[in-house]
C-alpha cells in the first residue's frame, strides 16, 4: 500500500483528489492539509511514501515544503502554475514528479507509482516549455531581494534581513529590473514570477 499525504489550500480539490485517490488500488491517502507550514509535521506524524504538494499554498509555497521533506518521502508536485523556473526548482528539490492539476486520476495515480519506484514523472508540456525557457538570469541576492520585494517588504526591511546597505538592495533590484527588461520594481516582480524565477 502507497501512503499519500496531500497538500493543497482548496479544500474542494484536495477532497476530490483524496477521493479519487482512495478507489485506486494499492494506494492510502493517510493525511491532507491546507497549508504549506503544515506539510513538515505532516510528514513527521503520518510518515507518507509519497506527498502530493500544490506549488501555491498559505504559509509555505510547495516548494520549499519540498525541499523541507525532502528525503523523508517521494514528492509529486501538482500545479495549475506551469512556469518553467518551477519545474526546475522542483528538481533542485528533490521532486521526482511534476504535473499539472488538468492530469487525471489515473495520470496522477500512475504519477504517483512510478514515483514510489524511485523513478520521475514530468509532465511533458511542462518539461519542454522549462527546456526552452532557460534559467534565470538574476543571482541568488538579485532573487532574494526581489522576491521580498514582491512580498511587500522595503527596502530597510530586506537590507536588514539580508544584512546588506540599503544602498546595496536598491541596486540588486535595479540589476533585476535591468536584466528582466522591466520599467519598474513591480513589472520586474511580475516577470520573474510568470517565469518562476521566484
Amino acid at each position: 500500500m502507497i501512503r499519500v499525504l496531500l497538500a493543497d489550500d482548496e479544500h474542494l480539490i484536495r477532497g476530490a483528489i483524496a477521493a479519487l485517490l482512495d478507489l485506486e488500488d494499492g494506494i492510502k491517502v493517510v493525511a491532507q492539509v491546507g497549508r504549506g507550514d503544515e506539510v513538515v509535521a505532516a510528514v513527521a506524524e503520518h510518515t507518507p511514501d509519497v506527498a502530493v504538494l500544490d506549488i501555491e499554498m498559505p504559509g509555505m509555497d510547495g516548494l520549499t515544503a519540498a525541499e523541507r521533506i525532502s528525503g523523508q518521502a517521494k514528492i509529486v508536485i501538482l500545479t495549475s502554475l506551469g512556469r518553467p523556473g518551477y519545474l526546475r526548482r522542483a528538481m533542485a528539490a528533490g521532486v521526482s514528479g511534476f504535473l499539472g492539476k488538468d492530469a487525471s486520476a489515473e495520470e496522477l495515480a500512475m504519477a504517483i507509482r512510478k514515483v514510489h519506484g524511485g523513478g520521475r514523472y514530468l509532465d511533458a508540456d511542462l518539461a519542454a516549455a522549462a527546456m526552452t525557457a532557460g534559467d534565470s538570469p538574476l543571482t541568488d541576492r538579485e532573487t532574494d531581494a526581489l522576491r521580498m520585494a514582491g512580498d511587500g517588504a522595503a527596502i530597510a526591511k530586506i537590507a536588514a534581513e539580508l544584512h546588506l546597505t540599503e544602498g546595496t538592495v536598491r541596486n540588486y533590484l535595479s540589476s533585476a529590473m535591468t536584466k528582466l527588461n522591466a520599467q519598474n520594481r513591480l513589472e520586474a516582480i511580475r516577470t520573474a514570477q510568470r517565469m518562476g524565477w521566484l
